[in-house]
């Protein structure tokens, strides 16, 4: 990113303050980076349990809240998964039992 988008300027501070947020804006403007930085910046990385949960109305947004919280905390050491229907539930749980920060699902 070079300059943060207007929703991520009124957004970024009060989320990572710990205060609700609740903001609407048009497709591709930066709402999922914008609580995923929040989140990201909240989590104790040497504590490898789920700290987060974020929920999605879709399979599809899980599965890319899912990506934008790897891309975005790659250089932090994120453990993310998402747990979505018509993927197995044994993984998921192997998954989750070896130890995650961030939980998406839906």
């Amino acid at each position: 990113f070079e300059k943060p988008s207007a929703i991520q300027q009124r957004g970024i501070v009060p989320f990572c303050k710990g205060l609700d947020v609740i903001q609407q804006a048009q497709s591709g403007t930066g709402k999922t980076a914008t609580f995923c930085s929040g989140i990201l910046q909240q989590l104790d990385y040497k504590e490898v349990h789920c700290q987060a949960l974020v929920l999605a109305p879709t399979r599809e947004l899980a599965q890319q809240i899912e990506k934008v919280m790897r891309a975005l905390g790659d250089y932090l050491g994120v453990k993310v998964h998402a747990c979505v229907g018509g993927t197995s539930v044994r993984e998921d749980q192997r998954i989750l039992s070896s130890g995650v920060h961030v939980v998406v699902g839906t």
